[in-house]
Parts: structure tokens; C-alpha cells; sequence
């Protein structure tokens, strides 16, 4: 038994083996949370470590492993809603894995996001979940080759050539407009807001494409990229010659500014024109009437991203993969069947 003079000495983690009477070895089995130690000898190592004050050194096992046992994350926009969901995600892995993160948000410019790498590769980050700035060069792997770190895309991808999270968009897309047509609309609009990346990209073409599918009307319409403005833009939906019965929205921030922008047009969401979002975040719950929206799973990509690069840490030569969670819609209130004096032109 260890004398009770800790309070007076640093305590090591020899003194917490002998306190639990486990070899030094098993000890640290227990500090690094490997799976090979038993429950009941885990808990009597804990138990010995709160017992005598022990604090675990992660600077002098930074140094012995030469790994921080942090990861960086950057992501483009920290208002939103949904990052918030996928760093939840990323977060939950990484603490399975012993580990923290550092996250910075690149404003979704190349040049912000360049410095913030930079910085992080100061810190010493054992690897980097980057969601690319729009206009992210492919030469990305090149440069991050030449760093010898580990770097996962989640979200946006810009080359095959590193590890990538994200989800089914085009699947996505379709279900929003495969399930419109279900409900008798003819004329759907698209709104759309923000910068061009690969996720732009996938969920514009898919509309088109799902849209001529269906053989239905469609147009696609830039709105603003601040949330108080998208109301006011609701006039480029309205002053038209052909009546959009339908919206299907790039996010359910473009979803919730045109709900306000349907109801200031003396307009009920649902009644006279039904609102699709994309990427169900909890907010969509929130709204009145309840949004249908796209769910793109925000966690599991999370998980996925943070699964990946834990992986890449631990074994650096794998070759690239990729993982693309499926979506599904959840319908609520803001779709409903069309009334046929709606589908009028005027």
C-alpha cells in the first residue's frame, strides 16, 4: 500500500499499479483506454488513480508516442445549424478514441483556410476533417503529401485521392422530387444560395435531373446567402409567369427564410405552396407547419469522418476510401397534395 504522502510528492503511475496491484504495464493499458484490459481490473486501476490524485501527463506521452492526440476540424460556417450536428458526430468518435479536437472556421475562404491548416500543423494535430472552402484547389493532395498528415474531406470533396464522409445527395434529391410528384405537382422551384462546391453541384444536377425525370417544370433560383434577406427574395418566386406550387430548398436555412418569405406574401406553407428542405436538422422539427426536409444524417457523417481519420492515423499506407451515408425523407406538414385550380398558370 502507498504511503499517504502523495499529497506531498507527485504521484506516478508505478504508484497507481502497486495501489491496484497490477503490474506499470496494465496500468498504462488502462490510461490509453485499451480494450485488451478486463472491466473489473480497469475499474480497480480507476479507482486507485482517483484514490491517490494521479493525473495523467499528456505533454511527457505527447512527446514518448510523438503524437499530440489531437485532430483539427475546419469547417466553412459555424452558424449553421447543421455543423453544429456534424461536429456532435465527430466529437462522439474521436472521445471513443481518446482523443480532442481543435476546430476553426475557414468563412469558406481558401486563404482563411490555408492559414488555419498552417497554424494547426504548428499544434502539432495528428490529423486534419477538412470540409474544402469553395474554390479549394486539386492540388490539395499534393500539398498535404508533402506535410505528411492525415486529411479526411467530410461534406465537400475537391480529389479521390484522400479519404472522404459525406452523403447521397443525389438520392436525395430525388426522394424530395420523386415525392412532390407523388402529390400531383407539375412546377417546382429550386432555391439555391451560397458558394460552388461539389455538394452545390451534386444537389443542383440531381434536381435537374430527377426534374426531367418526372417530366415536370422546374427552374432554379439564386437566393441571398443571409438568412433575414431570403424573405425578401420570396418576390422572385411569385412575380412570374408560371405558378411554382413546390420549393425545394438547399438547406433548411434557405427553407426556413422562404417559409417566412411564403408567409409575408399573405401565403400559408403547405396550402398554397409546399416547402421542401434539405439536411433535417433539428430545427426542422421547431418550424410551424413542421418542415419536410431531406435528412442527410449530420452525425453519422460525423462518425464516419472522425472514423476515418483515426484509422488513416493508425495506418497511414491504406488506400483512399470513402463513405457516402444514404438519405431519406421525413415527411411532415409543409408538402401537401396540390389542389388542381393550383397548378393554373396566373
Amino acid at each position: 500500500m502507498v504511503k499517504n504522502d502523495h499529497k506531498r510528492t507527485k504521484v506516478t503511475l508505478l504508484d497507481v499499479a502497486r495501489q491496484a496491484n497490477v503490474s506499470r504495464a496494465t496500468a498504462s493499458l488502462v490510461i490509453r483506454k485499451s480494450p485488451l484490459v478486463g472491466a473489473a481490473t480497469r475499474k480497480r486501476v480507476e479507482e486507485a488513480m482517483h484514490a491517490l490524485g494521479y493525473v495523467y501527463n499528456m505533454g511527457a506521452a505527447r512527446l514518448r508516442a510523438k503524437r499530440s492526440h489531437t485532430i483539427g476540424v475546419i469547417i466553412p460556417n459555424l452558424t449553421n445549424p447543421f455543423f453544429a450536428e456534424l461536429l456532435g458526430g465527430i466529437e462522439a468518435a474521436i472521445d471513443d478514441a481518446g482523443l480532442v479536437m481543435i476546430i476553426a472556421n475557414s468563412g469558406d475562404l481558401v486563404s482563411r483556410q490555408s492559414a488555419v491548416m498552417q497554424r494547426m500543423r504548428e499544434h502539432g494535430v495528428d490529423g486534419i476533417i477538412l470540409c474544402p472552402a469553395a474554390g479549394t484547389g486539386h492540388d490539395l493532395p499534393l500539398l498535404i503529401a508533402s506535410w505528411t498528415l492525415p486529411v479526411v474531406q467530410v461534406l465537400r470533396h475537391v480529389t479521390s485521392d484522400l479519404d472522404y464522409a459525406g452523403a447521397d445527395y443525389a438520392a436525395g434529391m430525388h426522394q424530395a422530387v420523386d415525392h412532390l410528384a407523388s402529390l400531383g405537382h407539375r412546377s417546382v422551384a429550386l432555391a439555391v444560395h451560397g458558394p460552388l462546391h461539389s455538394a452545390y453541384q451534386e444537389r443542383v444536377e440531381s434536381f435537374r435531373q430527377a426534374m426531367t425525370d418526372q417530366g415536370l417544370q422546374m427552374a432554379i433560383i439564386r437566393v441571398p446567402d443571409e438568412l433575414a434577406q431570403i424573405a425578401d427574395a420570396m418576390h422572385l418566386f411569385v412575380d412570374r409567369p408560371e405558378r411554382f406550387t413546390a420549393i425545394v430548398c438547399f438547406n433548411d436555412l434557405v427553407a426556413l427564410g422562404m417559409a417566412a418569405g411564403i408567409h409575408d406574401c399573405g401565403l400559408v406553407v403547405g396550402r398554397d405552396i409546399s416547402l421542401v428542405g434539405f439536411d433535417d436538422v433539428s430545427d426542422a422539427e421547431a418550424m410551424r407547419p413542421r418542415l419536410t426536409s431531406v435528412s442527410t444524417a449530420p452525425v453519422t457523417i460525423g462518425r464516419n469522418a472522425a472514423t476515418l481519420l483515426v484509422e488513416r492515423i493508425e495506418r497511414p499506407a491504406l488506400p483512399p476510401r470513402r463513405i457516402i451515408s444514404p438519405t431519406y425523407l421525413k415527411e411532415r406538414q409543409s408538402c401537401q397534395a396540390v389542389s388542381p385550380l393550383a397548378t393554373k398558370t396566373g
